[in-house]
């Protein structure tokens, strides 16, 4: 495998030419109008550049400080293609109709990406598919459907390992600082501290990883074996909630962020909600905290999704006090704390959480 992945540092590493500026030029079949240069700022994406078409064909000119990930979008089209701009003479070809399906040529970042991109896509279709046959189990019936997201969960850690892999093997590859982003919210401090202290200094420099670093300093403080940070917070009546106050009450509580607009949230709640059924009584309590921004879309979704535990929320979004206390940057997100308030696990879903409750409960 680590031969796979660093394939385009041993054949590529120097084979496109050195220059002080990128030089992009964009071939879009169907665009006729403007290409627009995108980056992902504050949850927004913000042009950094962009050139007409003429001829089919527009040209971005400029100068980044190292690779870095962008979004290209055509025509103001609802989907974007993504890839890393270096300095470098690159070429951009594909269809308006399949922006994320761009082919990129001439950059070595793209070709390492690529590389492993290959990789993780095909555990991501094998994994679907699994979760699928899994689905069908549950809507059966079937007796097997725990096994299956069994080896459901065994396929994305194994994706997941592979990324981990990745950076180990390519501590000066540019791609490094995506698959940081993509692994930290599963990762202990520890592991994610001794991965960035292998890198390369320049790709350790780059925001993306000075992100993460700082970010450690507050994961330290909601890690395993931490007490949980305390605060208080309204439910959809107004009427505040205290953290400590609930679990307290519990044997075990699971400190839950999520919102209505969360896809992988409202799939993950049918499982929560059997786990809570099945476990109130012995001692096992829920804490909902949403990152919504409407009391009715809240309240929707709790009511739909039968969430019948304590809930709170501000309604700020990615704002919410709550979540930057517990640096959650991204959702579902979990924290199992016992009723003193000491975090035992993180993170926990599907079959993973009930395995948790079932050894803590018996």
């Amino acid at each position: 495998m680590k031969n796979i992945l660093v394939i385009g540092l041993l054949l590529l590493g120097w084979s496109c030419s050195k220059q002080s500026g990128y030089k992009i030029e964009v071939a879009i079949e169907g665009a006729n109008n403007l290409v627009l240069l995108e980056q992902r700022e504050g949850g927004q994406f913000v042009v950094k550049d962009s050139a007409r078409v003429e001829n089919g064909k527009a040209v971005l000119e400029g100068t980044v400080e190292f690779p870095e990930v962008y979004y290209l979008n055509v025509d103001n089209q609802n989907q974007r293609g993504f890839l890393f701009v270096e300095n470098a003479r690159m070429k951009v070809t594909g269809h308006i109709d399949s922006l994320r399906n761009l082919k990129v040529t001439g950059s070595t970042v793209n070709d390492e990406y690529q590389a492993i991109k290959t990789v993780l896509d095909a555990d991501s279709e094998k994994g679907m598919a699994k979760y699928q046959e899994y689905q069908m189990a549950v809507q059966q019936g079937d007796t097997n459907a725990a096994a299956i997201m069994t080896e459901v969960q065994a396929i994305f850690t194994e994706q997941e390992n592979k990324m981990i892999d990745f950076i180990k093997s390519n501590p000066a590859s540019y791609v490094v600082p995506m698959m940081l982003q993509q692994v930290q919210q599963s990762r202990e401090p520890e592991e994610l501290e001794t991965l960035i202290s292998s890198l390369d200094p320049k790709v350790a420099a780059t925001p993306a990883v000075t992100a993460i670093s700082e970010r450690l300093v507050k994961l330290k403080q909601v890690a395993v074996g931490m007490t949980a940070p305390d605060f208080v917070a309204n439910d959809p009546e107004g009427n505040p909630i205290r953290l400590s106050e609930v679990y307290a009450q519990n044997e075990y509580t699971l400190i839950d962020f999520w919102a209505a607009w969360c896809g992988p949230c409202r799939m993950e709640n049918p499982n929560v909600v059997a786990v809570f059924n099945d476990y109130k009584d012995k001692g096992f309590g829920v804490y909902g905290v949403s990152l919504d921004r409407t009391k009715e879309e809240w309240v929707k979704a709790i009511e739909d999704d039968k969430l019948t535990w304590p809930h709170v929320s501000d309604l700020k979004f990615w704002q919410s006090e709550p979540a930057a206390l517990y640096s959650v940057n991204a959702i579902p997100a979990n924290f199992l704390v016992d009723k003193l308030g000491k975090i035992v696990a993180r993170n926990l879903r599907e079959q993973a959480l009930r395995d948790k409750i079932a050894e803590l409960l018996p």
